[in-house]
């Protein structure tokens, strides 16, 4: 199962990234949406994949008995996406602004504040 999911994890790393380098603003944002996703998943994974063992320590033992998964990555997994929806949510609001004031969504064109025709900076001393 893990190996599995590993190579899902690097799909999604490698979709993330590919979409991130596009020039559209609604792609560079799914590309980010799915890099949360596969950050969530790698942490997941890092907490081991088990079913029915719950991380309970009987009263009479001080350690657990069989292999169980880490509650930790799955708690901090929940705070992750809640977080990242929220990123996700600003960014689209963002974006959405910035194509109804400027009429586009290609980032190269959204250069405003680099006009054309002006000299370049001085690049040393």
């Amino acid at each position: 199962m893990e190996t599995g999911l590993s190579v899902l994890i690097g799909l999604f790393f490698a979709v993330s990234v590919y979409l991130m380098l596009s020039r559209q603003l609604v792609r560079i944002l799914l590309g980010i949406a799915i890099l949360g996703n596969a950050v969530n998943l790698l942490i997941f994974t890092a907490g081991r994949l088990t079913r029915q063992v719950p991380p309970l320590i009987p009263e009479h033992l001080y350690t657990l008995v069989e292999a169980t998964a880490n509650p930790l990555p799955q708690a901090l997994v929940l705070t992750a996406i809640v977080i990242s929806f929220s990123f996700f949510a600003f960014l689209l609001v963002l974006a959405f602004r910035a194509y109804q004031e400027l009429g586009t969504d290609d980032a190269n064109e959204m250069r405003v504040a680099e006009p054309e025709d002006d000299p370049l900076p001085p690049q040393g001393y």
